[in-house]
Order: C-alpha cells, then structure tokens, then sequence
C-alpha cells in the first residue's frame, strides 16, 4: 500500500467514526507515523509504506476512531507558534486559550511595562503553554507556575526546557495560588506581589459533562475540566488570592467558560478594589478573557 492508499483508507475509517475534522486528522498521524510533512506526503504519493509503518499508522487510526484526541496521540500541539510536548495528563492547549497570552501582553504594554523586569504567577499551567509563552514574549519576566498535578508540572518542566525558559519559570505543586500566598503579617506590597497573574482555570461545570464531546469528557484529566458544581466558583478563589498577591495595578487575567462572563465578572466587586475590568471576545464571539487590575 502506497501514501495515496493509506491515507483515504484512513480517511474513510475516520469518516465513518464520525470523527471530526477526520481528514486533518488522517493527515496528522500519517505526519507523525512517517515523520515528514504534509508537503512531503502530497508530494510523494506513490511511495510504499513498509509493513512497519502501516501496522503503526493504521493503529494511531483506529485509536483515533475510538476517540483518542490526536494531539495525545502525536504527543505535540502548536500554541503561539510553538510546538508543546502534551499527554493526558494535561488539558490539550486551545487556540481561544492564546487569548489569554494576547490580552495580558496588551495590559502590560498599556502600563508600559513589558520592557522592564516582571513577576508573573500562571495558575493551573498544565503544558506550561500560557508561562512558556509569556516568558518568551517577556525576556526580562520571572514566573511561578503552579499546577496540582505533579505529572502535569513535570511535562510542563519539559516544556520550558523545550524552548529554553526554564531558568525563569519556578514550577510549584499548589491548589491555585496557595502555596504562594502571603503571611497575613506582611502588608501588601510585599516582595512576593506579581505584576501579572494568569490562568486558565478548569470552569466546566460537573453536571455539563455529558455534553462534552467524547474526545474531551474520555480523555483529557477532569482536574484540568471540572472547577466545581456550577463550573465558575473557582473564580472567586482565584479572585480572593489574586487580591492579596498583585501590586497595585498589577493586573489578573483568566480564560472565561462559556456562559460565565457576568457572573465572573460580579465577584469583582465582593472586597478587594478593582478597575479596567474588559472582557475579550474570541474569534466566534464569545466572551473569552477577564482582565482587572488591582487598585
């Protein structure tokens, strides 16, 4: 069997699983199976594949065809125009989620800050997307990435190693900022306040699970998902520590779930001063990114 051959087998396979975007996803585990590109595969129609590869590509297939994601298959996703080592023991970067990267190089520039040294916490990194991102948009940022998943950390360390950050991203087990909040002793300022912090929280709501799609609800980890019974009171923890933990104008930035903005939005105004609160559509619309600063 030729590339030609293979690939619109594996495309009808994946087709009739009603796998979405089942010709990309042919594609991408040919890709992988043979390590070339799909410049290479189109341009290379008539080669044979050795009963090897096929063995191995035509398994990637069906694993797909049974809902792996194809991401945990390949090992790899692009964020920011950078390839991130991911498995399932992290939630699969999203392109909504550079949003998040966008928004808060925005907020620092209009401070003019992005220039000069910078504290910055990314809370729940998972792949370490957001803090790798950052710190290469950032040369002169310092950053505390906190995850509660020891397997994620380690594959988040990987990734900063990856593109040559690790020596500005501190990586630390924590349930949000906890292991890095303040004595109540110490006002604020304190020599731990951030410039920045940024999250992707996990806001799905429990009971919205059987909503998800098979590739999302079966195989990526529940703690990168599920925040809570509604899905949005992860915010007002984040909110609560972010008040304590940011200088004065530092700004907090977090990904927004689907349907969440207002109420997210109303615990902005429970204790701490905030203001510049703006939301930020993604492409399709949808309200995506809350960015405040602390007053």
């Amino acid at each position: 069997m030729d590339v030609r051959a293979a690939l619109a087998e594996a495309m009808a396979c994946l087709g009739a699983a009603q796998v979405p975007s089942h010709a990309l996803a042919a594609e991408l585990l040919l890709m992988h199976t043979l390590g070339h590109d799909r410049a290479w595969i189109y341009a290379h129609p008539e080669v044979p594949l050795d009963s090897a590869a096929m063995e191995k590509y035509f398994a990637l297939v069906a694993r797909r065809a049974a809902g792996e994601p194809v991401q945990y298959l390949t090992g790899k996703q692009e964020f920011w125009g950078l390839e991130f080592e991911v498995t399932p023991a992290v939630l699969i970067p999203r392109p909504e989620t550079e949003h998040v990267v966008e928004v808060a190089l925005e907020r620092l520039a209009e401070r003019g800050a992005s220039d000069r040294p910078l504290r910055i916490a990314d809370v729940g990194t998972g792949s370490g997307c957001i803090a790798v991102a950052l710190a290469r948009e950032l040369p002169r940022a310092e950053i505390v990435a906190t995850d509660i998943s020891p397997a994620a950390l380690e594959l988040a360390r990987r990734n900063a190693a990856r593109h040559a950050v690790s020596d500005r991203i501190h990586f630390l087990q924590a349930d949000l900022l906890d292991a890095v909040s303040p004595s109540p002793l110490v006002p604020r300022p304190s020599p731990l306040a951030f410039d920045l912090i940024a999250s992707n929280p996990p806001y799905i709501a429990r009971d919205e699970a059987a909503s998800l799609p098979r590739e999302v609800r079966e195989h990526e980890p529940e703690e990168a998902l599920f925040g809570s019974a509604a899905g949005h009171e992860i915010y007002a923890r984040l909110i609560e520590q972010a008040g304590s933990l940011l200088r004065t104008g530092g700004f907090l930035v977090v990904e927004l779930g689907y349907g969440s903005a207002e109420r997210v939005r109303e615990m902005f105004h429970v204790k701490h001063c905030w203001h510049n609160l703006s939301i930020t559509n993604d492409l399709a619309g949808i309200p995506r990114v809350l960015s405040a600063a602390l007053a």
